[in-house]
């Protein structure tokens, strides 16, 4: 949820952040006469409780004759008092109802436009060449046994998979190696529910116009979720959060849930577009003023991921409208993928300032002594996908591919996937 001061003293600013985004800026307008009517309303509510606590006070004080008289008059002025409590009741569900349809603001510097509108920041190692020609990832993972295509769809239907043999193990080794150096930079490792209550979806910001990418199960009113970040935003939900330190850490292990009905066919091959994974996923809370740096921080991180595995990538400062509405800001990680000759998203990290926080009631007390919603950040360390890159990149003429050596010791200590 947007910052309600912000809205009335500045709205421009959302203004031209809904314009970036290719959203309605008539939202903030609308926003604008919501706010006013809901303040207008509580005004009214709170006058004329003020003159009925005041008039209780009269009664109580007055002489029996005149009593009669004026509780009638009471019950008269209670019955105003219910009704103004409803009208203002029924002002905030309004203007709660339009201002959660109004995206984060986004940081000064967000490119304006859609899905390929974005500014690429660096391009970081050599683009792996071959002097054979290369293997897609499906290949290569069926030949070495690492992963079973048909009989996933057989039992699951199109976009399941079974990960087999060394590809089981290879996924843990990738996990297991990221939760290790989360866990070095002071992430609490959590392994989360993957089923949430509506009220916590809806806060994370993921009920909105891509509602239709999630799962849910009516029977129990729970939702799937496609990211842990669902269930590490909602661990500190009605709470307030001690910072004193500057941040808390967390890196959520979980198996995500996606039926990416928006996709539209894309990357039907393989395991790049799936509807059930593995991720580990960074989350922090931290103050407001220190947003920027800890999204700095979490791409260094993932950055450092990219390197130690041998990968080819770019990052890039994605634009305004590929935002999803709880991102102020996103940076994405890249890898090149030799078969597609294109760079493909491996990771991302979103700023989500506090507009998570607002909807969730994540606070912390400032020196003042009052309570402020936290800012609260996301980003990928690992997941199933990243598989697809190191398949690629590191295949030999022979068939084999050369396991990463940061990955070797997860893997006791195999070099070299061999074709079965």
């Amino acid at each position: 949820m947007i910052d309600p001061v912000l809205l009335r003293e500045n709205p421009d600013v959302l203004r031209q952040s809904q314009a970036a985004r290719g959203d309605s800026v008539d939202l903030v307008d609308a926003a604008l006469s919501a706010d006013a009517a809901r303040r207008a309303a509580i005004g009214e509510y709170e006058n004329l409780r003020a003159s009925q606590n005041a008039f209780g006070k009269k009664v109580a004080q007055a002489a029996k004759e005149e009593k009669k008289a004026l509780v009638a008059e009471a019950q008269s002025l209670a019955a105003e008092v219910k009704a103004a409590s409803q009208r203002a009741s029924d002002a905030e569900a309004e203007f709660t109802t339009i201002v959660r349809q109004i995206a984060n603001p986004i940081i000064d510097g967000v490119p304006a436009g859609g899905e390929d509108d974005f500014v690429t920041l660096r391009e970081v190692g050599e683009r792996p060449s071959f002097d054979f020609e290369p293997k897609d990832h499906v290949e290569l993972g069926e030949t070495l046994g690492i992963f079973d295509l048909a009989r996933g769809a057989k039992v699951s239907g199109a976009r399941f998979y079974y990960l087999t043999g060394i590809g089981a193990r290879l996924e843990l080794a990738l996990m297991t190696l990221a939760l290790d150096r989360a866990e070095k930079n002071d992430f609490v490792p959590l392994i989360v529910p993957t089923l949430v209550r509506p009220e916590i979806m809806a806060g994370t910001g993921f009920l909105g116009e891509h509602s239709d990418e999630i799962y849910y199960l009516p029977a129990d009113d729970l939702y799937l979720t496609g990211t842990s970040e669902v269930a590490l935003a909602g661990f500190h939900s009605d709470e307030i959060l001690d910072l004193e330190g500057g941040s808390k850490r967390y890196a959520g292990w979980s198996t995500c849930y996606r039926r990416e009905a928006g996709s539209g066919g894309k990357d039907t091959r393989g395991i790049l577009r799936v509807h059930q994974f593995n991720k580990l996923e960074m989350f922090s809370y931290v103050l407001p003023e220190n947003a920027e740096n800890e999204h700095l921080a979490l791409v260094s991180f993932q950055e450092q991921m990219m390197q130690d595995l041998g990968l080819s990538y770019r990052v890039i400062d994605t634009a305004a409208g590929d935002l999803g509405s709880s991102a102020a800001r996103k940076y994405d990680i890249e890898a090149w993928i030799p078969t597609q000759d294109a760079y493909r998203e491996l990771t991302s990290t979103s700023n989500c300032t506090t507009f998570q926080a607002r909807r969730l009631e994540t606070r912390y007390r400032t020196e003042s002594g009052k309570t402020a919603p936290v800012a609260t950040l996301n980003g990928t360390l690992a997941t199933t996908r990243w598989i697809v890159a190191i398949l690629e990149t590191h295949q030999q003429a022979d068939g084999s591919v050369i396991v990463p050596e940061v990955l070797r010791p997860y893997l006791n200590g195999v070099e070299r996937i061999e074709p079965k």
